[in-house]
Protein backbone atom coordinates (compact mmCIF):
# COMPACT_ATOMS: atom_id res chain seq x y z
CA UNK A 1 0.00 0.00 0.00
CA UNK A 2 1.58 3.49 -0.65
CA UNK A 3 1.63 6.25 1.59
CA UNK A 4 -0.79 7.99 0.10
CA UNK A 5 -3.60 5.50 0.15
CA UNK A 6 -2.54 5.00 4.07
CA UNK A 7 -3.47 8.86 4.23
CA UNK A 8 -6.61 8.48 2.31
CA UNK A 9 -8.14 5.96 5.06
CA UNK A 10 -7.78 9.32 7.67
CA UNK A 11 -8.81 11.79 5.58
CA UNK A 12 -11.82 13.99 6.57
CA UNK A 13 -13.15 17.23 4.91
CA UNK A 14 -11.69 20.35 6.77
CA UNK A 15 -14.21 21.81 8.36
CA UNK A 16 -13.62 25.35 6.40
CA UNK A 17 -13.10 24.39 3.46
CA UNK A 18 -16.21 25.69 1.84
CA UNK A 19 -16.30 23.88 -1.48
CA UNK A 20 -15.68 19.97 -0.96
CA UNK A 21 -12.63 17.61 -1.01
CA UNK A 22 -11.67 15.77 -4.70
CA UNK A 23 -10.17 13.00 -4.58
CA UNK A 24 -7.57 12.09 -7.52
CA UNK A 25 -7.42 8.37 -7.70
CA UNK A 26 -5.01 6.45 -9.20
CA UNK A 27 -5.29 2.68 -9.65
CA UNK A 28 -2.21 0.49 -10.96
CA UNK A 29 -1.91 -3.24 -12.15
CA UNK A 30 -5.44 -3.58 -12.88
CA UNK A 31 -7.26 -6.21 -14.70
CA UNK A 32 -7.55 -5.36 -18.11
CA UNK A 33 -10.30 -7.06 -18.57
CA UNK A 34 -12.47 -5.55 -15.99
CA UNK A 35 -11.16 -1.90 -17.42
CA UNK A 36 -12.89 -3.34 -20.48
CA UNK A 37 -16.06 -4.00 -18.67
CA UNK A 38 -18.46 -1.43 -18.11
CA UNK A 39 -20.22 -3.81 -16.01
CA UNK A 40 -17.46 -3.51 -13.69
CA UNK A 41 -16.88 0.28 -13.67
CA UNK A 42 -20.87 0.28 -13.18
CA UNK A 43 -20.30 -1.28 -10.16
CA UNK A 44 -17.55 0.91 -8.96
CA UNK A 45 -19.62 4.31 -9.26
CA UNK A 46 -22.97 2.26 -7.40
CA UNK A 47 -20.23 1.31 -4.65
CA UNK A 48 -19.21 4.90 -4.71
CA UNK A 49 -22.75 6.61 -4.40
CA UNK A 50 -24.37 3.56 -1.66
CA UNK A 51 -21.64 3.78 0.78
CA UNK A 52 -20.96 7.80 0.69
CA UNK A 53 -24.54 8.28 0.52
CA UNK A 54 -24.25 10.29 -3.13
CA UNK A 55 -26.88 11.44 -5.00
CA UNK A 56 -26.83 11.00 -9.04
CA UNK A 57 -28.43 13.91 -10.92
CA UNK A 58 -29.10 11.27 -13.78
CA UNK A 59 -28.23 8.29 -15.75
CA UNK A 60 -24.06 8.43 -15.63
CA UNK A 61 -22.90 8.77 -19.09
CA UNK A 62 -19.95 6.07 -20.57
CA UNK A 63 -18.10 5.81 -23.61
CA UNK A 64 -16.20 2.67 -24.62
CA UNK A 65 -13.12 3.06 -27.21
CA UNK A 66 -12.65 0.52 -29.73
CA UNK A 67 -10.35 -1.71 -28.14
CA UNK A 68 -7.94 -2.08 -27.13
CA UNK A 69 -9.52 0.92 -25.82
CA UNK A 70 -10.47 1.54 -22.32
CA UNK A 71 -14.04 3.20 -20.85
CA UNK A 72 -14.87 6.96 -19.64
CA UNK A 73 -17.56 6.99 -17.25
CA UNK A 74 -19.08 10.59 -15.78
CA UNK A 75 -21.99 10.30 -13.38
CA UNK A 76 -23.07 13.75 -12.26
CA UNK A 77 -23.75 14.25 -8.79
CA UNK A 78 -25.63 16.72 -6.50
CA UNK A 79 -22.85 17.03 -4.59
CA UNK A 80 -20.55 17.24 -7.84
CA UNK A 81 -19.58 14.08 -9.91
CA UNK A 82 -17.28 11.03 -10.45
CA UNK A 83 -15.59 10.48 -13.45
CA UNK A 84 -13.28 7.20 -14.74
CA UNK A 85 -10.93 6.36 -16.86
CA UNK A 86 -9.73 2.73 -18.03
CA UNK A 87 -6.58 2.62 -19.97
CA UNK A 88 -6.79 -1.54 -20.38
CA UNK A 89 -3.39 -1.43 -22.27
CA UNK A 90 -1.39 -0.31 -19.59
CA UNK A 91 -3.38 -1.50 -16.52
CA UNK A 92 -4.80 1.92 -15.02
CA UNK A 93 -7.81 3.03 -14.23
CA UNK A 94 -8.11 7.00 -13.53
CA UNK A 95 -10.79 8.11 -11.28
CA UNK A 96 -12.04 11.25 -9.59
CA UNK A 97 -14.20 12.25 -7.16
CA UNK A 98 -15.46 15.70 -6.13
CA UNK A 99 -17.73 16.39 -2.89
CA UNK A 100 -19.25 19.60 -1.80
CA UNK A 101 -20.24 17.90 1.49
CA UNK A 102 -18.52 16.22 3.67
CA UNK A 103 -18.35 12.63 3.63
CA UNK A 104 -16.74 9.49 5.63
CA UNK A 105 -13.37 7.93 4.11
CA UNK A 106 -13.60 5.44 1.72
CA UNK A 107 -11.40 2.38 1.78
CA UNK A 108 -10.50 2.85 -2.13
CA UNK A 109 -8.00 -0.07 -1.65
CA UNK A 110 -10.23 -2.28 -0.71
CA UNK A 111 -13.11 -1.41 -3.05
CA UNK A 112 -10.89 -1.11 -6.49
CA UNK A 113 -8.98 -4.49 -5.20
CA UNK A 114 -12.25 -6.22 -5.52
CA UNK A 115 -13.46 -4.71 -8.28
CA UNK A 116 -10.93 -4.35 -10.30
CA UNK A 117 -8.46 -6.12 -9.56
CA UNK A 118 -5.56 -3.10 -8.80
CA UNK A 119 -2.74 -4.09 -6.88
CA UNK A 120 -1.77 -0.66 -6.00
CA UNK A 121 -3.48 2.67 -5.50
CA UNK A 122 -2.49 6.68 -4.82
CA UNK A 123 -4.87 8.24 -3.13
CA UNK A 124 -4.75 11.83 -3.72
CA UNK A 125 -6.89 14.59 -1.97
CA UNK A 126 -7.38 18.25 -2.72
CA UNK A 127 -9.24 20.56 -0.42
CA UNK A 128 -11.41 22.88 -2.40
CA UNK A 129 -11.93 26.67 -1.74
CA UNK A 130 -9.68 27.37 0.78
CA UNK A 131 -8.56 30.84 -0.90
CA UNK A 132 -10.69 33.42 0.56
CA UNK A 133 -12.71 35.35 -1.62
CA UNK A 134 -11.54 38.21 -3.64
CA UNK A 135 -13.55 41.63 -2.64
CA UNK A 136 -12.84 43.63 -5.21
CA UNK A 137 -11.96 44.17 -8.70
CA UNK A 138 -8.49 46.19 -7.45
CA UNK A 139 -7.70 43.00 -5.18
CA UNK A 140 -8.61 40.88 -8.58
CA UNK A 141 -6.07 42.48 -10.46
CA UNK A 142 -3.50 42.92 -8.16
CA UNK A 143 -3.30 39.62 -6.54
CA UNK A 144 -3.65 38.15 -10.73
CA UNK A 145 -0.60 40.68 -11.40
CA UNK A 146 1.63 39.07 -8.52
CA UNK A 147 4.60 36.67 -9.99
CA UNK A 148 3.87 32.81 -9.18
Amino acid sequence: MTQSAKRSRTTKQPANTASGLEYLVDAYRCDPAALRSRAALEQVFARLINDLGLRPAGQPLWHVFPAPGGITGLCLLTESHITIHTFPETGLATINLYCCRPRPAWDWEIHLADILGARQIDVRTVARGERPPVTSAVQARSASSRPS
